[in-house]
């Protein structure tokens, strides 16, 4: 059986462990950017032939309340990915900003430029026309 003393030592051991692991996380997160930035950095940037696959986006939506007006703020953010496929068969997916996602078409070939993991470009070529579509 717990005391109302127990209570005043259980619950601040309990926030302590809270903290330290959402401090651990955003540390853990921090660091393995830091090494994929660096990995980045030593890669050698390549421009190779590579066609449009896929385009996707990720929308991740959130609301505020604020407690003495009552209000509610909604806000949302997109992230934009694309997956090359490259003339060995092989893909991969790079996250690109929303002004270049606009700019690309599923089945546009061309030249991609990349640095490891990181996007820098891709130059159209052509764009492939699906020969059952009416233009």
């Amino acid at each position: 059986m717990l005391h109302g003393n127990s209570m005043f030592t259980i619950i601040p051991i309990f926030i302590g462990i809270i903290f330290i692991l959402v401090f651990g996380f955003i540390l853990f997160s921090i660091i393995q950017n830091i090494v994929q930035w660096k990995k980045n950095e030593a890669s050698p940037r390549l421009s190779v032939p590579a066609i449009v696959k896929v385009k996707r986006t990720n929308t991740s939506n959130s609301t505020h309340h604020h407690g003495e007006t009552g209000a509610h703020h909604h806000t949302s953010s997109s992230t934009y990915f694309v997956t090359f496929e490259f003339e060995s068969g092989d893909r991969s997916e790079f996250r690109i900003t929303g002004k270049e996602f606009g700019l690309l078409a599923d089945g546009d070939i061309g030249t991609l430029t990349f640095q490891g993991t990181r996007y820098v470009s891709f130059e159209r070529q052509k764009t492939v026309i699906d020969i059952n579509h009416n233009l």
